[in-house]
């Protein structure tokens, strides 16, 4: 994934390989798992976005829903106080549509209740967003320049992006844990219903999992790099 030499070099790159594999399968069966639970309606009838506005109401939330363009493109936008509910969502009654949609009530009440680890990952994110695009070019330049300092400065960007997603993975499964149990105890889906409903969420989080896998074996890729930087 980034140059580089040595006899390790290969090992990470099939290992990269593979994770990356996995992941786009990964992928792929959000949308087939999506796909086939959106041809089931629930049994109390809701539209997703009724549900999601009854659950905004009770949290006493001014947090606004609205329909947005595109698959799965589902999001909270905490900066503007809106949820976004793609199309595959807004407007239907399917398990899948509901359990996506109060998943992402689910982020809401993280944002209420000051959840910690959305907080860290809020805080750490300006430094992520740089290491995940400059911290490769930025080993690669001090490992040709033979500057271990400056190959570290890329690792350490490049840290930071992987304890963004380190620190998504217990937002994203607390998140779709909170939203089974507002489902539940609001009695939206049935017990049937809250098991499909939790192959549609758990399907959408081993995606933030093998994302954070393929980030941790290019993070020691990369500090495998500088390493050598300062050998030359």
């Amino acid at each position: 994934m980034y140059f580089g030499s040595g006899s390790g070099d290969g090992i990470y790159i099939i290992l990269l390989l593979a994770v990356m594999g996995i992941s786009l399968y990964a992928q792929s069966r959000v949308q087939r798992t999506f796909n086939q639970y959106s041809q089931t309606v629930v049994s109390s009838g809701l539209r997703a976005e009724q549900i999601a506005q009854q659950l905004l109401n009770r949290a006493n939330s001014p947090v606004q829903i609205q329909p947005v363009q595109g698959k799965l493109t589902d999001h909270y936008d905490p900066k503007n106080a809106v949820v976004g509910l793609s199309t595959q969502v807004y407007g239907q009654s399917s398990i899948a549509a509901i359990a996506v949609a109060a998943h992402e009530i689910g982020h809401v009440m993280q944002y209420q209740e000051g959840y910690a680890p959305i907080r860290l990952r809020n805080a750490i994110m300006p430094v992520a967003s740089i290491g995940s695009y400059a911290a490769p070019w930025i080993v690669i330049l001090g490992f040709m320049m033979g500057s271990f300092n400056l190959a570290m400065v890329g690792v350490v960007l490049f840290g930071a992006m992987l304890v963004f997603q380190v620190a998504t993975l217990p937002v994203e499964f607390n998140a779709s844990a909170r939203a089974l149990r507002m489902l539940e105890d609001g009695n939206y889906i049935s017990n049937e219903e809250s098991t499909s409903a939790k192959k549609v969420l758990n399907a959408a989080a081993m995606t933030y999992v093998w994302a954070a896998v393929a980030s941790l074996i290019s993070f020691l890729r990369l500090l495998s790099i500088a390493n050598r930087s300062r050998r030359n």
